[in-house]
């Protein structure tokens, strides 16, 4: 799986002498970012919302949104070879510099927050065999986090090739455990436990019954974050051996992820009744599993979170690095950002981005609130990316542009509208969290202003404007809701 090429045909392959990421080591950074720690926790997720039935017709309608926004992926990759931000190319492409900056400021700051929680979390798993540990915000967790976290940039410094063979290697490992577990799970269904109450007729909710489209709306919920990190390779594009890797591994990434999800939640359902899961403690998949095999089940799920945890947060530090890189050399972010070591790593933003991760690790051990705080602000920042990527694709369809004079787009509109109302759901879905992220599109408004007083370049256009006042409007009114005690912003 970690086929990592620098020899190839393709001219993007042999830029400055750099070895190039081969499609496995692609699907692997797809694979790796979208499973973390949150699949260990499916079983409870779902069965504290949803019955069976629900629960099937929910990952069918996420699917298909999910499909149709992995093949908007693969169609820009294809169309579009010049754009090597991907998700934030493709918003600046298709929407203009000021759009293309909040998608790559909102992506960078959820993608390095993210990585904190990655290692608050990962010492946390470590804690079921070394208690000391605790929840993973304690000193010796956070000194042992501080560790792991310049361990990874040692790696990623050493450079993007070697540091996506290892994550390779750990996607290969956390997928064996998931595939035990699936095994084991499929060995030990039983269909009577799974249908009993297939539709949730029964199922109670705040003691008042949920309808079925609650109860799918609410499985959606959960799969909303589940996909995360699924547009990892057109992040990482600019160090693909061939261009048509990039659709491909996130296509076949999409696939593998979501079978898994779709197996680990419904098999669990066949296991054990729909209220016992509920009462499960996270990550309920180790519950699960030593209700199959006995306690070392418990002890082999905690093992896997680990490993799974430390492969996502070996992937994200590469996105987080590489994005305002490619950002940094759009003339988008300051021009730092774009500065390589001589094993073209992302050097400057990878030292930017780490060390910002330190300040927050610290954060959580003197003032757990503030990093809670912001972490809820940046969580949904990611989000309006997707929508932006999926309303480009559906631009091009629409206009023709960098399609063939009589080429059929149908197909393409119709995966273009599709994809564009699953990234309005998407943005929907959030809730709360997507008005909170205002808090931090507002402040890099200045930091816009700011570079383009350096290019000395327009500001905004009228459109742009327009936008501008929305979101500052859009802060002002979140910060009056939190003062109000409206919104709670922990």
């Amino acid at each position: 799986m970690a086929d990592v090429t620098h020899s190839d045909t393709d001219s993007h392959t042999a830029e400055h002498g750099e070895k190039k990421l081969g499609l496995g080591a692609l699907v692997a950074l797809v694979i790796g970012s979208m499973i973390g720690g949150g699949v260990f926790s499916l079983p409870q997720n779902f069965a504290a919302v949803a019955s069976p039935g629900a629960l099937l017709a929910g990952w069918v309608i996420t699917g298909i949104g999910m499909l149709c926004l992995a093949f908007i992926y693969q169609n820009l990759s294809a169309r579009c070879p010049e754009l090597d931000g991907g998700i934030y190319s493709y918003a600046r492409a298709g929407f203009g510099d000021f759009i293309g900056f909040q998608a790559a400021w909102g992506y960078w700051f959820s993608a390095w927050l993210g990585n904190v929680s990655y290692a608050v979390l990962l010492f946390s798993a470590l804690s079921f065999f070394i208690p000391v540990f605790g929840e993973g915000n304690n000193l010796i967790s956070v000194v042992g986090a501080s560790i792991v976290l310049w361990l990874v940039h040692a790696l990623v410094l050493r450079g993007v090739r070697e540091a996506a063979w290892i994550n390779s290697l750990l996607t290969i490992i956390k997928v064996l455990v998931l595939i035990v577990f699936i095994i084991a799970a499929l060995l030990a269904f039983r269909m009577g436990i799974f249908t009993a109450d297939f539709w949730g007729r029964v199922m109670q909710t705040s003691n008042t019954h949920s309808s079925l489209f609650d109860q799918t709306k609410n499985t959606m919920l959960v799969t909303t974050w589940v996909f995360i990190g699924i547009e990892g390779a057109t992040v990482v594009s600019a160090r693909a051996a061939r261009r048509s890797d990039i659709g491909k591994a996130t296509v076949t990434g999409l696939l593998g992820a979501l079978a898994i999800y779709v197996l680990v939640s419904v098999l669990s359902m066949g296991i054990l009744d729909q209220a016992t899961l509920a009462g499960l403690k996270n990550p309920s998949m180790a519950g699960v599993l030593e209700h199959v095999v006995g306690p070392w089940g418990a002890r082999f799920v905690a093992g896997g979170v680990i490993l799974s945890v430390a492969g996502a947060l070996l992937a994200w530090t590469l996105f987080a690095a590489e994005l305002p890189r490619v950002a940094a050399q759009d003339g988008i972010f300051p021009a730092i950002f774009a500065r390589e070591n001589s094993r073209h790593s992302p050097s400057f933003s990878l030292w930017i981005t780490n060390g910002l991760i330190q300040v927050f690790l610290l954060l959580t051990l003197f003032y757990q609130a503030g990093y809670q705080a912001l972490f809820s602000i940046a969580t949904a920042a990611i989000l309006p990316p997707y929508l932006f990527s999926a309303a480009y694709g559906l631009k091009l369809a629409l206009t023709g542009e960098r399609y063939q004079e009589n080429e059929h787009r149908g197909g393409a509109i119709a995966l273009g509208i599709v994809a564009t109302v699953y990234g309005f759901w998407l943005c929907y879905a959030a809730g709360d969290s997507m008005l909170l992220s205002a808090l931090l599109f507002a402040p890099g408004i200045l930091v816009y202003i700011w570079q383009r007083r350096i290019q000395k370049r327009l500001m905004f256009n009228n459109a742009e404007w327009w936008l501008v006042i929305a979101i500052v409007l859009a802060a002002a009114w979140t910060l009056l809701l939190i003062l109000q005690g409206s919104l709670s912003i922990a």
